[in-house]
């Protein structure tokens, strides 16, 4: 299609996908939608030695997970080897590269000049001159070469529009002639980079800042293959709370996005969240549908500043960034309660905790679980485990908050049996009722509310806090929690 926008994603498969490659993705494919555009997934596998199978899959997946569907591939960088090397001999054929017969032993010394001398070292073009007959007697001897770009010697400088930093200029003396072929015969990333962009009519190149120093270099290449320059635009970086730079080597899974996803956040919230690291509209807003962002996403939204990513690894409950949990503990608390069942399925499935009545007869009191229990949530994963007391009888408790609301209250026990004994010998179960019950039961004891009723949400559920208490007494339901309650002297 004619001017269509085309953009991509081209992760290299050395590890899992991880923060910094989804939101790439994620600013890629909104750019694409917004736009009716096309979005390729390229796999940048031509490093076969760190390119694995397995990170390929995860690349997939993780990308599946958050619902970044792709319009094209995914291809893969190392079927079109042939290309890259068939366009560097075009361009030594043309006169716009040369081939370098220079051994690393030669580049070496220059370099250790270099620095003796405390110079910048740039390779200093001695093979770019080479006569056709120079380079042959050189092929003839079977000597290894490179081959190297021309860059302008004019004195001149390269400039370009960032759609994100603005005009950006490089000097061609601080730039060499750069290789973007090995001694071996492989091409190098810039090369199949650029042709493989050509190849695919790529208007809109959408990537991390650190690619801004190459550009210059792919800008030479486009234009000395003849080709028309995309838009470049270049998002800040992303960093942690110490300001370094986010990555996998140092974070670890923390900036995985596959442990995200066994965390418990939501797809979209996850989504809606990265968007943020670097993006913002001019009101400020946080939350968007996928209509929504499609529609807002613009590049000049994107900042120059770096974002934070406030991870917390000390944090053994909330280990990732506050703002994500919030945003996710908003989708799960406006979500269609059907879906939200459908989300948490699985997390309970993984701890035995589901039970085939939540499909049939069970299902309304599943629901109404689920739906006092997302007011307090910010995660999937706490369904299965702060909120295991209510799916099963099985379930730990909190043993401070037990030595402090029940051990050292051993005057309520056998009153707390009684209640228990009247609650399941009751006929009509509300709120009214059984506030009645307890009043009756505060002015027998004498003791304040908050104590009684700390004791009886702990006998419950195992923790000092949780969601309403009437409400949870009504929607636990009579039998679980007259029975709880009638059992708890035995816990002694």
């Amino acid at each position: 299609m004619e001017n269509q926008v085309v953009v991509r994603f081209a992760p290299s498969p050395t590890g899992y996908l991880h923060i910094g490659g989804a939101r790439t993705a994620i600013f890629n494919w909104l750019y694409a939608r917004q736009n009716k555009g096309k979005f390729i997934l390229r796999i940048e596998d031509t490093d076969a030695q760190r390119s694995t199978k397995d990170s390929i899959q995860g690349i997939v997946d993780g990308l599946t997970w958050l619902g970044l569907g792709w319009d094209e591939g995914p291809n893969f960088q190392s079927a079109y080897i042939k290309d890259h090397l068939a366009a560097a001999q075009q361009l030594v054929d043309a006169g716009h590269a040369y081939k370098c017969f220079c051994t690393k032993e030669d580049l070496d010394r220059k370099r250790e000049a270099a620095v003796a001398a405390k110079q910048t070292y740039l390779y200093d073009g001695t093979c770019r001159e080479l006569t056709p007959d120079q380079v042959a007697e050189n092929e003839a001897k079977d000597l290894s070469f490179t081959i190297r770009l021309k860059v302008p010697r004019d004195g001149g400088s390269l400039v370009f529009e960032d759609a994100v930093y603005g005009r950006v200029e490089k000097q061609f003396r601080d730039l060499e002639d750069f290789i973007i072929v090995r001694s071996n015969g492989n091409p190098l990333y810039i090369l199949s980079n650029a042709v493989d962009d050509i190849r695919d009519r790529v208007t809109h190149i959408i990537r991390g800042q650190d690619g801004l120093a190459n550009t210059p270099k792919q800008i030479l290449l486009y234009q000395a293959l003849g080709a028309p320059l995309p838009v470049f635009a270049h998002m800040s970086l992303t960093l942690d709370p110490k300001k370094a730079k986010i990555s996998k080597r140092r974070h670890g899974e923390l900036v995985a996005i596959h442990y995200y996803r066994a965390q418990g956040f939501l797809p979209w919230a996850l989504v809606n969240f990265l968007v943020l690291l670097g993006w913002a509209t001019t009101d400020s807003r946080e939350i968007f549908s996928e209509e929504e962002l499609i529609a807002a996403f613009a590049l000049n939204g994107i900042s120059r500043a770096n974002s934070v990513f406030n991870i917390r690894p000390e944090d053994t409950r909330f280990s990732t960034d506050p703002k994500a949990l919030n945003i996710n503990a908003h989708y799960l608390r406006t979500m269609d309660i059907e879906d939200l069942a459908d989300q948490v399925k699985p997390f309970l499935e993984a701890e035995g905790l589901w039970h085939l009545a939540y499909e049939g007869e069970g299902r309304r009191k599943f629901l109404d679980t689920l739906d006092l229990l997302r007011e307090r949530y910010h995660l999937l994963t706490d369904f299965a485990t702060l909120g295991r007391a209510w799916f099963s009888d099985d379930f730990e408790m909190d043993a401070k908050a037990w030595e402090k609301h029940l051990a050292s209250h051993p005057e309520l026990h056998a009153p707390l049996a009684g209640l228990g004994e009247k609650i399941l010998a009751m006929d009509d179960y509300t709120i009214k009722t059984v506030e009645a019950l307890l009043r009756d039961m505060l002015k027998t004891l004498g003791v304040k509310p908050g104590i009684l009723i700390n004791a009886v949400r702990m006998a419950l559920t195992g923790q000092p806090k949780g969601p309403d208490f009437m409400k949870a007494m009504i929607v636990m339901g009579q039998q679980r929690v007259g029975e709880r309650l009638r059992k708890l002297p035995a816990q002694f």
